[in-house]
């Protein structure tokens, strides 16, 4: 059975998509970093499987829409956690 095709993604939405994915990648970066070093492994775990968790939850529920709000917080929420972790790193740093 072939299925229709689905139809293109708007602008917003392809924005919305590629700031999940780039964070994804960099908590997937960030947890090779942590189970490398052993520093902060716990958050690192942690950030990706609420990643995980949150992005699928929230496409569920916006019915596969990338620029529903639900799903721009929970990208606005990663991003917050982002800024987190950079305060941490320089303030170690010091």
């Amino acid at each position: 059975m072939s299925q229709p095709d689905l139809p293109p993604l708007a602008r917003e939405q392809k924005r919305w998509a590629f700031g999940a994915a780039a964070l994804f990648l960099l908590a997937i970066g960030f947890l090779g970093f942590a189970l490398n070093t052993g520093v902060m492994r716990v958050f690192a775990v942690g950030w990706v499987a609420l990643q995980i968790f949150g992005f699928v939850g929230a496409l569920k529920v916006a019915k596969g829409d990338f620029a529903h709000p639900l799903f721009k917080a929970q990208v606005m929420l990663h991003v917050v956690a982002v800024g987190l972790l950079v305060a941490v790193m320089i303030r170690a740093f010091k």
